[in-house]
């Protein structure tokens, strides 16, 4: 695939609405499938109840083996012994005591359930801060109500990570006492990744390329559950204006109310982008925001990312107004520049879940490995 010119993103965000797709889009056809490489699976179902440290003794206990297994990922990844990944792990002890207690607590729960030690199970959720994560691509969106054929909001992504993931996976539903219920497509001891609440608040998430530097402050995955004990956007606004976080993330948003958001949460803040009349909005791995989109950052990302989004775009466009389920399943099977496509068969960042979000029926459709050859299973709160 040809490198992606930055001078033909054609469209400037601001611009994105439903009459400024017209011009801006071409063939609407979904690209078929390449040959079969892998087999269809299911992620297994994690259920937990109760207190905060209730939940996390029962995600540990039914998790335990794959949160192992993720422990080992890491620190084969980042070449450390168990030892070196414990003391840094520690190191973000004091942050969590201050922006989660609650979760801490959950977290102690987790280490208990699983027979491992607090600060490895503090590992799990710190994750991409202690080992570099290698870069991970994912193509995300969310369409607001009247762009569906049943007046719901859909909201999700294709989660492109590599394939060690996949035996770490499952899709954990909680109910915590006095919060919203839980449901999430996680792996390996992660008390926040991918999903939705009962309340309708959903969030879905994309890595970015460049911006702001890295620095010490909250992982991503502990604020994503946050996220997901809020009942509006407001209250998610407010979390990521006041929780530093440690590197730059992006998340299409939506809640019970109707409103629907994206937002690039960088190291200097966050960076609000609405959907400005078009009725959805897609993300995948560039600077949408005004501030960060430009030049040097686009070329710290995923060439493949400016095409993808694209044509998420398009395809959105394209039935907007009477988009249904199935639908987004063609959608994210999808594989125009292929293997670096919407379904991501590249080997470095391949699609280990295909994930599609209905808040108001309180489920998630989940497919396993690559969209293109596994069936979507639902799962309800």
């Amino acid at each position: 695939m040809r490198e992606y010119d930055h001078k033909e993103w054609r469209v400037p965000y601001t611009d994105l609405t439903r009459r400024g797709f017209v011009g801006a889009v071409a063939s609407t056809a979904v690209t078929s499938a390449p040959s079969r490489t892998n087999e269809s699976f299911e992620y297994p179902l994690v259920r937990a109840r109760g207190t905060h440290r209730e939940l996390g003794r029962q995600h540990g206990e039914q998790a335990a083996e794959r949160i192992k297994a993720h422990l080992d990922v890491i620190c084969s990844g980042q070449k450390l012994s168990r030892e070196q990944l414990r003391r840094r792990a520690v190191r973000f002890q004091p942050m969590f005591e201050r922006h989660c207690p609650h979760l801490l607590d959950e977290i102690g729960g987790l280490a208990e359930g699983a027979g491992i030690t607090l600060a490895e199970a503090m590992a799990c959720s710190i994750r991409g801060e202690i080992a570099s994560a290698r870069e991970e691509g994912c193509t995300a969106y969310v369409i607001g109500r009247k762009g569906t054929a049943e007046g719901g909001i859909i909201a999700g992504q294709n989660s492109d990570m590599t394939n060690e993931v996949i035996p770490l996976g499952y899709v954990l539903h909680l109910q915590p006492k006095d919060k919203p219920e839980v449901l999430i497509w996680t792996f390996g001891g992660m008390i926040g990744y991918h999903g939705m609440n009962s309340a309708g608040v959903a969030h879905f998430a994309n890595a970015l390329g460049g911006g702001p530097k890295s620095r010490f402050a909250m992982p991503h995955y502990p604020l994503k559950r946050m996220m997901l004990e809020c009942t509006s956007l407001e209250q998610v606004l407010e979390l990521l204006r006041k929780i530093p976080v440690a590197s730059n993330g992006n998340y299409v948003l939506c809640d019970g109310h109707g409103s629907i958001m994206d937002v690039e949460a960088t190291t200097d803040g966050p960076e609000i982008l609405r959907e400005n009349g078009a009725g959805f909005l897609a993300h995948t791995n560039h600077f949408l925001c005004p501030r960060y989109a430009r030049r040097e950052n686009f070329e710290q990302s995923w060439q493949d990312s400016f095409p993808r989004l694209d044509k998420m775009n398009e395809l959105i466009h394209s039935r907007y107004g009477s988009l249904t389920v199935a639908d987004i399943q063609r959608y994210l099977k999808d594989h125009t520049g292929h293997p670096t496509s919407i379904c991501r068969h590249n080997g470095e960042s391949r699609t280990v879940a295909s994930l599609i979000a209905e808040p108001a029926r309180r489920r998630m459709h989940v497919a396993g490995g690559y969209p293109c050859q596994s069936r979507y299973v639902t799962y309800t709160m």
